[in-house]
C-alpha cells in the first residue's frame, strides 16, 4: 500500500508543470471541439463577415442619393433666384429642372407595385400625382401665374427641404446606419414643412384658377373639387405621419 501512495504520489508531482521551466509546454493535439471553441472566441467574433449588398439594396441606395442630391440643386436654385431676382423669375431658373426632378418620383409609385419597398401604393400614389399635378398641370400649363406667385418659391422650399431629409434618411437605413439627428429631422421638421408645403400648393393653384377657366372650364372645376380634397387629404396624411413619429421617437429614446 505504501509503494502504491508513492507511486501515484509520483505521477501527480510529475502532472504539475515546473514554475522554473523555460521552454514551453507541447501543443495538444486540437481537435474538431476546440476548433469550432476557437473559431467562436472573442477575436474571432469582432469581425463578423461582411454582408454584400443585393443588387436591390445597391439600386435603391443609389435611387435614393441621386435623389437628395437632385432635390438639394432644386433647394439651391431656388435660394440663390428669390434674393436676386425676385419670386416672380424662380420659376425662370428652377420650373423645368425641378420638374424632371419630381417626375423622377413616379420611379416611387413602381417600387411600391413590384413589392422592392414597403410603402403603401395608395398613399405613395396620392402623394406623388398631387406633386405631378402642380408641376406639370398648373405651373407648366400656366407659367404666367401661379408659377411666378410667391408661393411657388416656398413650395419648392418645402419640397427640397422635405425630400433631402426622406431620401438621405432612406439611404442612410439601407446602410445600416442612421444617425440620430436625421431620424430627428425625418420626423419632426414635416410639424412646419408639412404644413407650409400644402398651403403653397394651394395658393399656387388658387393663382392659376383664371388662367385655368380660359383654358377649360371643365379643368377649372377639376382644381377647385383637388383644392377641396386637400382638406380631408391634409388630415389623413397628417395623422398617419405622426404615427410614424410617435413609434419613430420611441425607438430613438
Amino acid at each position: 500500500m505504501e509503494r502504491r501512495s508513492r507511486s501515484q504520489k509520483k505521477a501527480q508531482v510529475g502532472a504539475v508543470p515546473n514554475p522554473r521551466e523555460q521552454t514551453p509546454p507541447k501543443p495538444v493535439p486540437s481537435s474538431p471541439t476546440s476548433a469550432s471553441a476557437s473559431s467562436s472566441s472573442p477575436s474571432a467574433a469582432a469581425a463578423p463577415p461582411r454582408k454584400v449588398p443585393s443588387l436591390t439594396e445597391f439600386y435603391l441606395v443609389a435611387y435614393n442619393t441621386i435623389s437628395a442630391f437632385f432635390w438639394a440643386a432644386v433647394l439651391l436654385r431656388v435660394v440663390l433666384i428669390l434674393p436676386l431676382l425676385g419670386p416672380e423669375n424662380v420659376a425662370g431658373g428652377t420650373a423645368d429642372f425641378a420638374r424632371w426632378v419630381q417626375t423622377g418620383a413616379l420611379l416611387e409609385i413602381v417600387h411600391s407595385l413590384v413589392g422592392i419597398v414597403k410603402s403603401p401604393v395608395v398613399t405613395t400614389v396620392i402623394q406623388v400625382s398631387s406633386r405631378i399635378l402642380l408641376t406639370w398641370g398648373v405651373t407648366y400649363l400656366f407659367p404666367k401665374s401661379g408659377a411666378r406667385h410667391l408661393a411657388y418659391s416656398t413650395m419648392l422650399i418645402s419640397w427640397s427641404v422635405t425630400e433631402i431629409i426622406r431620401y438621405s434618411f432612406y439611404a442612410s437605413n439601407l446602410k445600416g446606419s442612421v444617425p440620430k439627428w436625421l431620424t430627428w429631422l425625418r420626423y419632426n421638421t414635416f410639424f412646419v414643412l408639412y404644413p407650409s408645403g400644402v398651403t403653397s400648393e394651394l395658393l399656387v393653384v388658387y393663382a392659376s384658377l383664371d388662367d385655368a377657366k380660359q383654358f377649360s372650364v371643365l379643368y377649372y372645376y377639376l382644381l377647385i373639387a383637388i383644392m377641396i380634397s386637400y382638406i380631408p387629404g391634409f388630415y389623413t396624411m397628417f395623422t398617419h405621419v405622426l404615427k410614424q413619429r410617435r413609434r419613430a421617437m420611441r425607438q430613438l429614446k
